[in-house]
């Protein structure tokens, strides 16, 4: 029986005027799910996402006179609000497009001044341009080199959700020092170049706290539920002994559900004993060399820093939800927020000690890898959006599109299409602000990052936004001025010395993976994905991979490697009500699917040993001769998922479910479910094993 089609919007004729003014904008008016069919957006979804631009569309008089002036304001124009160039790349197209005889002044972010004939150094500049009519524009211009570097080595490394992985010392849920034991310990002894982790961005407080890790209430400042108390200097320091012994034997207790009990990762409740610990070490004064280190960094993350702090300190009294706080608290710059920073002056304090202290964990993490012989260090992911409740939406009102809500069309595997619930960030405001935002965002997660990972990296290009109380099917998509990001993104990772990769996984628009690969951008390439779709549909064999890009077998959102080659997957989907078609054509199709892949593996010479009477291989030697294969690829980076070095059945995050499957807070577990320590890994013969096969690849 064939796949449903998905559920498509309703096809309309828009206005023309309509369909101007939305080209104008950036805002789609049809898109295509495959290259054979086009569907149209609906009027409803337009008119609300230029209505979340500024644009009034409520009458077609007004939509006559928006774009009358947007006409006007485009043909009158001398500069764009951002204008961006590359070293060596010539002339920008805005810059040729100036009348004959205009005057150029470039302000450097260097604090030079020049007419801009010359090559400029890389940074975010201010332009000025004067027309020979005497006609005058000011605009931000990026100059960016003109990509990124291709990694220095070709590595493999692993892949882990932080909070998965417990050791004997971590409080229930993996931290900070246990990052840095993986680090050193992978560099040192496995000769890995990398560790990636989930995005370690702070999450929007409450009971329950939103386990995913990419709905974070800030993307700008980590999570200090992260920390490895122990680590914080002034924890040598406390007095109340009694209480200090009291807080460690809780979080035993904590750490003994889960590795000894069965309990699910709790992170409220790690949370909560760790903010009583803190508050204790926050009593401990600073040495002269820890304040003025603290006041350094107060010093360099200003505004940011403070609304972040602030936010957290009226969350405490109001609740996480900052729509439902008093009226002249929902403004950042008013005065009654004003007024009650003044007032909670200790607590956000200590919220901005919180992060300073995160910060520094963070940063000892990425020295530890790098001296343990690790070219790249740690891979930090980017989440694609923030809480619509939290601290960044808070801080950044006017950069974000009111209404709005960033998802998915509907497609072969959604046939509703999806909404993530993070507000999209307004295009033209980014372009006004010269991409301010997004240059802060990297540079503070460049302090501590040998690499990032962007999540969903095709919504540099662009975004499907969803209006707030429509279905996803009801959605459209608003596009971004793709060279800027990828310029802003270009230069802070090269000021930063690191390699980026996009998750490029999905529905990708023609041409994106072509432009990330000239900016240096690596992609993601997952195994069972990879096959000959352009001609016999066939596993595509390792030399015909692409070069640039983090090949894995596996991600968190997918099924490990041990539950796709045993089948376990599918059992799992049909025991939770998520099968789309009868439970055998399901199996059949997966197990058809692993049996080429197979046959492709043993074909190689890549599949060694087998399993029972059968003669069929085992499911360890499986896994074995995926991450050989994946090491016969051109790629320059490449990823082993942690669980699958232990032989885990259970995917870290099943999409589709909320609380019918424990999402993000699962322990690293073996192939019998038992949670598996740091400790424990660290003498693995079967993780070893797998090491010495990949070692074996790598060398070879």
């Amino acid at each position: 029986m064939p796949a449903a089609r998905p559920a498509e919007p309703p096809t309309e004729d828009l206005p023309e005027d309509l369909t101007r003014l939305a080209a104008l904008h950036g805002v789609a008016t049809s898109y295509s799910p495959s290259p054979d069919r086009t569907v149209a957006a609906s009027a409803t979804a337009v008119t609300l996402a230029l209505a979340a631009l500024g644009v009034d569309t409520s009458t077609p008089q007004a939509v006559r006179a928006a774009l009358a002036a947007r006409e006007g304001e485009l043909r009158e124009r001398l500069l764009p609000p951002t204008v961006v160039g590359r070293q060596g790349g010539g002339t920008p197209a805005a810059l040729a497009a100036l009348p004959e005889g205009t005057r150029l002044r470039v302000d450097t972010e260097q604090g030079e001044t020049c007419d801009g004939t010359g090559p400029l150094p890389p940074g975010v500049h201010r332009l000025t341009a004067t027309a020979p009519d005497g006609r005058t524009a000011r605009a931000h211009l990026i100059v960016a080199p003109a990509r990124l570097p291709v990694p220095a080595t070709r590595s493999y490394g692993l892949l882990v959700q932080l909070y998965s992985l417990l050791s004997r010392r971590s409080w229930g849920m993996g931290d900070l020092g246990d990052l840095g034991e993986l680090a050193a310990w992978a560099g040192r002894a496995l000769g890995a170049g990398f560790v990636q982790v989930n995005p370690l961005h702070a999450a929007v407080p409450g009971a329950p706290t939103d386990p995913s890790p990419y709905r974070p209430s800030s993307r700008r400042f980590p999570d200090p539920v992260h920390l490895r108390i122990e680590d914080v200097p002034e924890f040598a320091y406390v007095t109340d002994h009694a209480r200090v012994r009291a807080l460690g034997e809780r979080a035993g207790r904590l750490r003994e559900a889960v590795l000894e009990k069965g309990a699910l990762i709790d992170r409220d409740a790690v949370w909560e004993l760790k903010r009583e610990a803190l508050e204790m070490l926050c009593e401990v004064p600073l040495g002269p060399g820890r304040r003025a280190a603290y006041c350094d960094y107060l010093a360099e993350q200003g505004t940011a820093l403070e609304d972040h702090a602030t936010w957290c300190a009226l969350a405490e009294i109001h609740g996480s939800d900052w729509h439902q706080w008093p009226e002249g608290l929902r403004d950042p710059r008013s005065a009654d927020t004003d007024r009650a920073r003044t007032e909670l002056m200790d607590r956000v304090d200590f919220h901005s000690r919180l992060t300073w202290l995160t910060d520094t964990q963070l940063t000892a993490a990425q020295r530890t890898a790098r001296e343990a012989g690790m070219p790249v260090g740690i891979v930090h992911d980017l989440a694609v959006g923030v809480h619509p409740r939290g601290a960044d939406s808070w801080a950044q009102q006017e950069y974000f599109a009111a209404g709005m809500s960033v998802g998915a069309p509907p497609d072969a595997f959604n046939a509703r299409g999806q909404d993530w619930g993070l507000p999209p960030w307004r295009p033209d405001r980014l372009a006004d602000f010269g991409y301010a935002p997004f240059r802060r965002l990297l540079r503070g997660l460049f302090r501590y990052a040998g690499a990032l990972r962007i999540d969903h990296v095709m919504g540099l290009f662009r975004l499907w936004w969803v209006p707030e109380g429509h279905p996803p099917t009801e959605g459209t998509y608003v596009r971004y001025d793709a060279e800027a990001m990828l310029a802003v993104l270009v230069l802070e990772a090269t000021r930063a010395g690191a390699v980026v990769i996009g998750e490029d996984l999905g529905t990708v628009e023609p041409g994106v993976r072509e432009a990330l690969r000239e900016r240096g951008v690596l992609g993601t390439s997952v195994l069972w994905f990879e096959r000959d779709w352009a001609g016999d549909g066939r596993p595509l064999p390792p030399e015909r991979w692409r070069a640039d890009c983090l090949a894995t077998a596996t991600t968190h959102d997918l099924p490990s490697t041990a539950a796709r080659l045993t089948g376990e997957h599918v059992e799992l989907r049909d025991r939770l009500g998520l099968l789309a078609r009868p439970l055998e054509e399901e199996r059949a199709e997966a197990s058809a699917d692993t049996a080429e892949w197979l046959e492709v593996l043993a074909r190689l010479g890549l599949l060694h040993g087998t399993g029972g009477d059968t003669g069929a291989p085992s499911e360890e030697a499986g896994i074995q001769a995926v991450h050989r294969f994946l090491l016969r690829t051109p790629a320059r980076m490449a990823g082993i998922w942690l669980p699958d070095a232990v032989g885990d059945r259970r995917p870290q995050n099943l999409p589709g479910t909320w609380d019918q499957y424990p999402n993000w807070r699962l322990p690293v577990a073996d192939a019998e479910g038992r949670p598996v320590t740091l400790e424990d890994l660290a003498l693995s013969p079967r993780l070893h094993a797998l090491i010495d096969a990949v070692r074996e690849r790598a060398e070879g």
